[in-house]
């Protein structure tokens, strides 16, 4: 890893500090020379991802609490419905096709280990929203759809923007509250580790505030910001990898990765024992 990216290893160490305490994955390391500091520009072609397994820690893939609504829908045999809202990392920005996007690749998955049910995955993500733009939205865009499980990516774009995070931690309650009343699942998805987020000085912050509102409101997070640190701090890939080359977005290896270790924390989650789920709350 070059001086830069230790750099800027060391300046976002508080972030996410707790995530990186997990066990590295074993897998087959890409040649130092495919490196690519945070500094640079990333080039127009990704290398050959060929090389790189999607795999992570064992808790990327398992959330803190059972999903039950998703549960019952799908021990009746009832059709599921999950809504994704966000910004453009939902709308799938950087990837060659709406395909490929994390909710095309959800479906997908999530499909494959529920075969026989009904699941239906909508994609509400809109390119440059903050939260405050999703939360509007939420009566027509989500709750109109009567979902089961909503996944709620936000922070990006307020951190890039400059934005005061003050209002975030109060918005993201209420958001999360209003979903729930709606008789869903709630799992917040917080932001990309990707070039283009690290240069922001608030971005530790909005890390922590995000992180917070999911555990007072005893819902679920998937933290992507660490498990895309994970890939480029443990497993040594580089950013090009898998971050688009407008060093923000993601491509579509990492979003396929995203939404096949999204699905098994989901399936996990939706099929946990009842007894063991409610040991695990209580803690």
């Amino acid at each position: 890893m070059g001086a830069n990216d230790n750099k800027t290893s060391r300046r976002f160490a508080r972030g996410a500090a707790g995530a990186l305490a997990l066990a590295a994955v074993v897998c087959a390391q890409p040649p130092a020379s495919a490196q690519v500091p945070a500094s640079r520009s990333l080039p127009a072609a990704a290398p050959d991802t060929a090389s790189f397994s999607c795999a992570a820690p064992s808790g990327f893939a398992r959330f803190d609490y059972p999903l039950r609504h998703t549960a019952r829908r799908l021990a009746g045999g009832e059709p599921l419905v999950i809504v994704a809202i966000g910004s453009s990392s939902t709308a799938g920005a950087g990837a060659s096709s709406p395909a490929a996007s994390y909710p095309s690749r959800l479906a997908v998955e999530l499909k494959q280990r529920f075969p026989g049910h009904e699941i239906t995955v909508l994609n509400r993500g809109v390119n440059g929203e903050e939260t405050q733009q999703m939360m509007a939205r939420f009566s027509t865009g989500v709750i109109a759809a009567h979902p089961d499980l909503v996944l709620w990516q936000v922070g990006t774009n307020s951190v890039l923007r400059d934005h005061p995070l003050k209002p975030h931690w109060a918005l993201l309650r209420e958001g999360i509250a209003e979903l729930r009343d709606a008789g869903a699942d709630v799992v917040l998805m917080d932001m990309q580790f990707a070039p283009r987020v690290l240069e922001k000085p608030e971005t530790p912050g909005m890390e922590d505030q995000i992180a917070l509102a999911a555990k007072e409101a005893n819902v679920d997070l998937f933290n992507r910001f660490a498990l895309m640190r994970n890939w480029h701090e443990i497993r040594h890939m580089p950013f090009d990898a898998f971050v688009s080359p407008d060093g923000l977005h993601m491509n579509d290896w990492s979003y396929a990765c995203v939404a096949k270790l999204l699905g098994a924390a989901i399936a996990e989650a939706a099929t946990r024992p009842i007894a063991s789920a409610a040991v695990h709350s209580a803690r």
